[in-house]
């Protein structure tokens, strides 16, 4: 048995080696073989490799890439095709070539009037005679247009039609149509032109310009890939693939794809679908720069931030330009870590309420100043707030009350404290899909930066760093019941009406809080609004909640008085939380240092954006309560106009509309209301337009020939015809 078993393992490491031997050569075979064919095989009379690198050039052939659109499907950002127009005098044979290069050059002077039609022909005449004369060597790309074409006019040049006699072989002619330009228009059975070439390229466009610029992104000149925003950090999927294709190579510089092959076909990117609101990221761009333009100030941000979602609506980043304007050229929103000032004492006030603080139990914050070991707490009132309970420390935003409080559940347990800040998500990034958001600098005891009084600034701003993305999903997470969510700037990822990655918003598991510290919290916020300092926005139509923020600014290790960092955070409405917001405006100038704060800065821009949504949102109205008296509506509203229109119009408002008829009516009362006619509409008579709209009434006069002004509003009450014009007065 062990005599067979020794057999069976020769045999096969015997037949192993034999088919390691045999890969071995069939693997030296394809090298011998490649070798032959580049150096020695002959393609057209040269060596392949000559051939390829005098002929022919492998290149790549861009790939159209994705657009990104707004929440509603408007084009945020979309690549345009254009095209190099440019032809090889020598493809076409002679007697084609002379006979329509006149006809080609007055096409391109009197379409594009870059050169005159003698210019052209002389040109291409002077390269097709060199081409001959010089043993088919010469200019073999001649470019006709300094500037690309438009798609529109690549369409003209390929698809204008032309109408002429064609010679048979027995000399008969018939009259026949086609369509392109000399030398541009293709072969019907092989695509091909007959030197005409248009070579595509893509340039990146904005429909809204500069709206939301930086967020969207924009593409590196040289390498046309994405620089910044959603262009880089969805570079891949927007970019596709490119596609290889063969060209000619003409002389050291120009290159002229091979229409005899079809390489491989590039692969178009994916589309993103964002979060954006076009009307909300317009409403947080105008109220920032007004305000900006107002105090002269540095840069500024807003976010707007659906609650529940975590969706961005509007996020807008302007800073001061060169030129004194503002514009979006950094992403503060999301890449600006800096002190987030008091409104970081809702995580202090959060904290302590979690440790048992009752928002009635009452602090003496005295004249506003106390010293705690080497620092010196200071309040913004310069008289002070004397007593206060833990409820107003919160509202009038008192250092030193906040002080207070840490110094009675923190300032013993500093690592507890730091942990609370773990729970609400304030140590980490909050993970949105875009590059370039940093970690938040939040120091803990084990740091070498910790001092004895640490805890003290960090606990109204200072000695901590985080974006104002991270702060306002801190207090989304508050207005959402305590759970806190990942902000999201992009929905879904597309091709064409395929959805390829649905991105689904992420929601924690747990609180950050119990459920009667986040309704303390919240009743805190809410009472900035009603009894604190930001008192001015307040308004009966819907509630606000929210926090001030002002820090001074770090100049070369130094706070500088009277140059602050100025932020709002809250959310609306403040009973039903549908929307998160944050202001942030930076070096404020021009004013007295009171009015530099936040209440006088950030403040107005947040009551500016949230009116503004507020009007504009009309889920956030309760629906208008339907008319009772239908034909008293029947009667006010419709009068003349088209029954079908006018149906439709009925139907939406809940009142009876014209029935058993059609065409152009009117309305006529009669003792059981309102009564529905024909009226004449009789091509050759002139209308009726009484009680008709406006728009009914251009529709029947213009189609009739005749030019319309008209004064008033309403519908027409009064017409006349006056010097070829049709006079309408509405009422």
């Amino acid at each position: 048995m062990r005599g067979k078993t020794r057999n069976i393992r020769d045999d096969i490491l015997q037949r192993s080696w034999v088919v390691a031997i045999g890969l071995i050569v069939l693997g030296a075979l394809v090298i011998y073989r490649i070798f032959y064919i580049q150096h020695y095989a002959k393609y057209k009379g040269k060596p392949w490799i000559e051939y390829m690198s005098k002929t022919v050039r492998v290149d790549t052939i861009p790939a159209m890439r994705g657009n990104i659109y707004s929440n509603d499907g408007s084009l945020m950002a979309t690549s345009l095709p254009y095209f190099e127009v440019s032809i090889d005098p020598t493809v076409a044979d002679s007697v084609y070539f002379y006979t329509r290069v006149d006809s080609l050059a007055n096409l391109f002077a009197s379409t594009f009037g870059q050169r005159t039609a003698e210019s052209y022909a002389k040109e291409l005449r002077f390269a097709r005679h060199e081409f001959e004369r010089n043993e088919k060597r010469g200019n073999r790309n001649i470019r006709l247009l300094k500037r690309k074409v438009t798609y529109r006019e690549y369409s003209i040049i390929l698809g204008q039609e032309f109408k002429g006699k064609v010679k048979k072989k027995d000399g008969t002619q018939f009259d026949a149509t086609w369509k392109g330009w000399p030398f541009f228009r293709r072969f019907a059975s092989t695509g091909r032109s007959r030197g005409g070439k248009l070579t595509i390229t893509y340039e990146r466009y904005n429909p809204f310009g500069s709206l939301a610029e930086r967020t969207v992104g924009y593409l590196d000149k040289k390498t046309h890939r994405g620089l910044v925003g959603l262009e880089a950090g969805f570079e891949k999927r927007l970019a596709g693939k490119p596609g290889v294709g063969l060209y000619r190579v003409l002389d050291d510089q120009t290159f002229m794809p091979n229409e005899d092959e079809e390489g491989l076909q590039p692969t178009n990117g994916y589309d993103l679908y964002t979060t954006i609101d076009i009307n909300f990221q317009d409403i947080a761009e105008t109220a920032l720069r007004n305000t900006l333009r107002s105090y002269n100030a540095d840069y500024g941000c807003v976010i707007v931030m659906e609650v529940q979602t975590g969706e961005i609506r509007a996020i807008a980043n302007l800073s001061h330009d060169t030129d004194s304007t503002y514009r979006e050229t950094y992403n503060y929103a999301l890449a600006g870590l800096g002190n987030p000032g008091s409104t970081f004492k809702l995580a202090s006030m959060l904290a302590a309420l979690e440790e048992g603080l009752s928002p009635k139990r009452v602090y003496q914050t005295g004249n506003g100043v106390m010293t705690y070991k080497s620092a010196v707490i200071r309040d913004t009132k310069r008289t002070g707030h004397g007593a206060l309970t833990a409820q107003q420390v919160f509202e009038k935003s008192s250092n030193v009350g906040v002080h207070l409080v840490m110094k009675d559940y923190f300032y013993s347990k500093p690592d507890k404290y730091v942990g609370y800040l773990k729970r609400f998500h304030l140590r980490e990034p909050t993970g949105i899909l875009m590059k370039g958001e940093p970690d938040p600098r939040i120091r803990i005891p084990s740091d070498k930066r910790w001092s004895k009084t640490s805890l003290t600034y960090m606990s109204y701003g200072y000695e901590s760093e985080l974006t104002p993305l991270q702060m306002l999903s801190f207090y989304n997470a508050v207005a959402n019941d305590g759970y806190w969510v990942r902000p999201m700037l992009v929905k879904q990822i597309r091709q064409a009406d395929e959805v390829i990655q649905e991105m689904v918003p992420f929601k924690s598991e747990q609180r950050i809080a119990a459920e009667s510290s986040l309704r303390k919290a919240r009743a805190m916020l809410e009472g900035v609004v009603e009894h604190g300092t930001a008192t001015h926005i307040k308004n009966p139509y819907y509630k606000i909640a929210g926090k001030t923020g002002t820090a001074q600014k770090l100049v070369n290790g130094r706070y500088v008085p009277g140059l602050y960092n100025t932020s709002f955070i809250g959310y609306f409405p403040a009973d039903a939380p549908r929307y998160s917001v944050l202001v942030v405006v930076d070096s404020p100038r021009g004013f007295s240092m009171e009015q530099l704060y936040a209440g006088s800065v950030a403040v107005p821009v947040f009551k500016e954006v949230v009116d503004r949504i507020v009007g504009y949102d009309i889920n956030m109205h309760p629906p208008i309560p339907k008319h009772q008296n239908k034909n008293s509506e029947m009667s006010r509203q419709l009068r003349a106009g088209h029954a079908d229109d006018l149906r439709i119009v009925a139907e939406e408002m809940d009142i009876e509309s014209p029935v058993n008829v059609n065409g152009w009516v009117e309305a006529k009362k009669d003792k059981n209301g309102v009564k529905w006619e024909n009226r004449d509409a009789d091509p050759n008579k002139l209308p009726n337009l009484k009680g008709m709209t406006l728009r009914d009434a251009l529709y029947l006069l213009e189609n009739h020939g005749f030019k319309v002004a008209y004064t008033g509003q309403g519908k027409v009450a009064e017409y006349e015809y006056k010097r070829g014009f049709y006079v309408l007065t509405l009422k």
